[in-house]
């Protein structure tokens, strides 16, 4: 795809960003769109919805998310990681026309699947892209606020629903659904002005290309800057390594080797991790975890929908400060042991509540619900944050792509299931799903505390060493030319680039690297 990239690195990040984080605000609409559909009269009354076909309605989007991560990965390798984000735009917008225009459950359920392998497709290839384009030093915040931006498309389709939900017609339910294909849109309007992946550049042989993209979103285009030479240099020796070492970019990589297996573990993690902490319940089912706090008006219902996505994007913003000041795991950490206080505490309100809900205090009500606004600002700071951000640092170069995928697969497979379940538990044994969800959050962090690695202030090659046991290159970490602490030889990394390419790849793509 070609590229018309501006020459100011801010200005490139900008872009980057705002490609990227389409994604997760689409995601974030969608599941605030839902939230607010489903306590809509006139979109339960238009398709008759019981709990069964709600949960159906509503699970379906990971149909298609579960679908998406198969071909993705595949995609993102072969061709190229913007192309990739292209076609994923391209089929959720197709997804959302459907869903605006379903005549039955059958129609709406089938449109949700297109439009979550669509999202699937293009939010992997995206965060993929990010982590691989994105400045080291940029990278927390960079990779962070694709997912943060959840919120963004959450808060829009909150307000959108409550707008229209006093319309007595189906584009009570249809208009915002429509709305939803903006992100996309401005997503492929963007692609034209930023650069591809120089991580994917380096390994087609395009080392020309891969280089300017460096100094593009490093330096303002400078292509002898120390800083680009050390970070193109890491991306040349290490896909020369791998390559060495008999790494191919086949799905079955990821399973080959006992490091990749252990690098995709701990880099999958972060999807069911984040999927089973509890968020669901307040994701697409607000609604009846409000009522079993007490709150059942449905219009006091949407006004709280509406603040809920306010305060937990100013945690999730919050929660990318402390992953990039403080690190990642740390920050995993502390989420979760919130998450399980807070599930605890709610249990033990709603069961109070339960027991005698005409009696119940105005205190206990909204404490019950305080506790549930805490929850999901408590999530916000870890995983909104890390969802994208640490499977795609800890992966290597071969196994990025596919093991992202594989990682939104379990992602959408457990989503499936408990987005389809937990009306059903609610209904059934109430207050106790909370309690049964916070013991399970216990044993979460304490497999982060012994499995999880930090990567905070390292490049993506080296990161290697963590697993590896060594840096697959021999320059200087690029925080330390970044801080000064290290210095190099600009003439000499130069030629030997020139020496390590060789001469007949040096002349396939037109690349002679000068000081």
């Amino acid at each position: 795809m070609p590229a018309w990239v501006p020459e100011s690195t801010f200005t490139v990040s900008i872009l980057l960003l705002l490609c990227s984080i389409v994604q997760s605000a689409t995601g974030g609409y969608d599941g605030s769109m839902l939230n607010g559909l489903n306590i809509l009269p006139s979109y339960k009354d238009y398709f008759n919805l019981n709990e069964a076909t709600t949960g159906l309605n509503t699970a379906s989007v990971s149909i298609g998310g579960l679908l998406g991560p198969l071909v993705s990965g595949v995609l993102a390798d072969r061709l190229g990681r913007r192309p990739a984000i292209f076609w994923g735009s391209s089929l959720t917008i197709v997804g959302i026309i459907i869903q605006t225009a379903s005549q039955n459950i059958a129609m709406f359920v089938v449109a949700r699947a297109i439009l979550g392998f669509g999202s699937a497709i293009s939010g992997i290839a995206g965060g993929v892209y990010l982590s691989e384009a994105f400045p080291s030093r940029w990278r927390a915040w960079g990779v962070g606020l694709l997912n943060d931006f959840y919120y963004v498309g959450a808060l829009i389709a909150a307000g959108v629903t409550l707008g229209t939900g006093q319309w007595q017609s189906t584009w009570a339910w249809r208009a915002p659904s429509l709305f939803q294909a903006v992100f996309s849109l401005l997503c492929i309007l963007t692609l034209p002005f930023i650069p591809e992946s120089p991580r994917w550049l380096a390994h087609q042989g395009y080392y020309e290309e891969a280089r300017l993209s460096v100094a593009q979103t490093n330096s303002h285009g400078n292509l002898s800057d120390p800083v680009v030479l050390t970070i193109f240099k890491e991306i040349v020796d290490t896909l020369k390594w791998e390559k060495e070492n008999w790494h191919s970019m086949s799905p079955i990589e990821i399973f080959k080797k006992p490091v990749a297996r252990k690098r995709l573990l701990v880099g999958m993690s972060a999807g069911p991790f984040s999927c089973i902490a509890g968020n669901i319940i307040a994701s697409y089912y607000f609604g009846l975890e409000l009522d079993t706090a007490g709150i059942t008006d449905k219009n006091e219902q949407l006004k709280a929908n509406v603040v809920l996505n306010v305060w937990c994007l100013v945690c999730c913003l919050v929660g990318t400060h402390l992953a990039a000041k403080w690190g990642r795991k740390p920050t995993a950490m502390l989420s979760q042991a919130l998450l399980s206080a807070c599930l605890f505490i709610i249990g033990g309100l709603s069961k109070i509540y339960a027991s005698n809900p005409k009696s119940a205090s105005n205190a206990l009500v909204y404490g019950n619900v305080a506790v549930i606004f805490l929850f999901q600002g408590f999530y916000s700071i870890g995983w909104t944050t890390l969802l994208y951000l640490y499977p795609s640092e800890i992966m290597n170069y071969s196994i990025r792509a596919n093991g992202v995928a594989f990682s939104s697969f379990v992602l959408n497979a457990f989503a499936l299931v408990f987005t389809f379940i937990m009306p059903i538990g609610l209904g059934n044994i109430g207050w106790k799903m909370y309690i049964i969800n916070a013991s399970w959050d216990i044993i979460i962090l304490g497999l982060i505390a012994y499995y999880w690695v930090e990567t905070k202030g390292k490049t993506l090659e080296e990161i290697d060493a963590l697993f590896e046991g060594e840096k697959h290159s021999t320059v200087p970490d690029v925080e330390k030319i970044e801080k000064g602490q290290k210095q190099i030889d600009v003439v000499a990394i130069a030629e030997e680039l020139n020496a390590e390419l060789g001469p007949s790849s040096a002349k396939a793509s037109g690349i002679h690297i000068a000081p």
